[in-house]
């Protein structure tokens, strides 16, 4: 099988071990830096170019997409998906797990047991966002945050109403 790696570095120890794998299977992998890749959006004729050439098709893809490049690196993805690759992760998949309100919300709407949770756009709700979900102690995340970066532990309401104001603040 001929396959695309999609890594910014080929040198990174996981996507090494992604073409050794690949290789001892007997199969033909590629490493393509997801933002070095270009799309032709043609009707029917989807393409990928890299670096002046037009990419040949793909039998499967392996994306290794990081948080800064989720939306290049999915659209790239979605377009290897268009021209037939079979993705190990799909970017509809990689997509909702980059977000996390809204996995949170399919986690929720198939019943999977999760701490009381609540949204707000709003200053003026946090009062009471802080009631609907039980009130402190609270730990409060930015959406955007990843390895526990924008995660902080509100002991008292006072404080839980101080960081989700500075967190709206953002």
């Amino acid at each position: 099988m001929k396959i695309a790696i999609l890594s910014r570095n080929k040198k990174l120890y996981s996507t090494r071990r992604l073409i050794e794998a690949c290789e001892q299977r007997g199969h033909e992998p590629m490493v393509l830096d997801v933002l070095r890749c270009y799309m032709d959006i043609a009707p029917n004729k989807p393409e990928i170019h890299w670096k002046g050439e037009l990419l040949a098709p793909f039998d499967a893809v392996i994306p290794r997409i990081g948080a800064s490049v989720t939306f290049y690196g999915t659209a790239v993805l979605r377009q290897f998906e268009m021209m037939g690759a079979f993705p190990l992760n799909e970017s509809v998949a990689i997509t909702r797990s980059r977000d996390k309100l809204r996995s949170l919300q399919l986690l929720s709407r198939k019943g999977v047991g999760l701490p009381n949770t609540g949204y707000a756009n709003d200053p003026d709700d946090i009062k009471d966002l802080i009631k609907m979900v039980g009130g402190a102690p609270l730990v409060i995340k930015l959406l955007e945050g990843t390895q526990g970066i924008g995660v902080v532990l509100a002991e008292t309401a006072k404080a839980a109403e101080s960081v989700i104001e500075a967190f709206m603040g953002l």
